[in-house]
């Protein structure tokens, strides 16, 4: 008797939101299979509905691509923000609390972060990813300037160069994990440390 194949049946689309529904199943290939899988075919089949219909709600390809982009971005945004308000109700500085919540972001949700920096595939003139994309900037620079009520204000320069050194860290820190480029140094660490010790040791010295 032959092999029996049981063929994914995908998710019928009833009613409601049929824009938020192709976005969740976008976001889902994306995690799944990565940025290179999500068509809008595939989209449109994940859902359950005729090709034509991503279109209508994001015209191509690069549309949905941006529109979900966007999601990312403001989720970023609002985990940095409620870093640095965790940060500043223990009195921890802005920077290690950041760099954690922009790391495990990275971790968590992967497959929307690759998308999020990769602008060869975004139409970054999209009114709501530049808005998200803003957001999530000034969040940074929030993060990165924290300091004692009682320290000196920064110059401009200072506060932007503070916060493009602590973004080129923790964005090289995170793509070197996702690429598994941390692997051999991971592993070679003594018993009991890990990423978030080694993330928290690479902070200290820059933020102490």
């Amino acid at each position: 008797m032959g092999e029996i194949r049981v063929r994914e049946v995908p998710r019928r689309y009833h009613h409601g939101d049929l824009r938020a529904a192709l976005l969740e199943a976008a976001e889902e290939i994306i995690e799944r299979d990565g940025v290179q899988a999500l068509t809008l075919r595939a989209a449109a089949r994940a859902v359950g509905v005729s090709h034509a219909a991503p279109a209508n709600h994001f015209g191509d390809l690069t549309g949905l691509l941006s529109e979900l982009a966007a999601i990312g971005y403001r989720r970023f945004a609002h985990a940095l923000q409620a870093a640095k308000s965790s940060a500043e109700g223990s009195g921890e500085r802005g920077a290690p609390a950041m760099g954690r919540a922009y790391v495990n972001f990275a971790r968590q949700q992967a497959g929307m972060f690759a998308l999020m920096f990769r602008s060869e595939r975004l139409d970054m003139s999209r009114p709501s990813l530049r808005a998200a994309i803003d957001e999530a900037r000034q969040a940074l620079r929030d993060a990165a300037s924290m300091r004692p009520k009682d320290a000196a204000p920064p110059s401009p320069l200072a506060r932007a160069a503070e916060a493009v050194a602590l973004w080129s860290l923790v964005h090289g820190f995170a793509t070197l994990l996702l690429d598994g480029r941390l692997d051999g140094i991971l592993s070679a660490l003594p018993a009991g440390d890990d990423v978030d010790t080694l993330l928290a040791a690479i902070l200290a010295p820059r933020h102490r």
